[in-house]
């Protein structure tokens, strides 16, 4: 009986693992999120205006600029605004 418990509790488990694991793919929300979909007419100008879902408003402009760290005279001088 306890033999019969433990491998329906190992069934169980291995259920849920490969369950879980099976949502972790690499998925986009919006099509024009996926570099590789860029060139979908869905994703150009002026159709993608109307739903917002052109790729510069969906991809973060943090990712392709770089911000530059504050130099101590910047910091200095917005220390002495305060």
């Amino acid at each position: 009986m306890s033999q019969n418990r433990f491998l329906w509790g190992v069934i169980v488990i291995s259920l849920v693992c490969v369950i879980l694991l099976a949502g972790c793919e690499d998925r986009y929300r919006y099509v024009c999120q996926n570099p590789d979909k860029f060139d979908l007419p869905e994703c150009q100008k002026p159709r993608c205006l109307f739903t917002q879902t052109c790729p510069e408003y969906l991809v973060a402009p943090i990712l392709t600029t770089k911000i530059e760290p504050l130099k101590v005279e910047e910091k200095k001088a917005d220390d002495d605004k305060k």
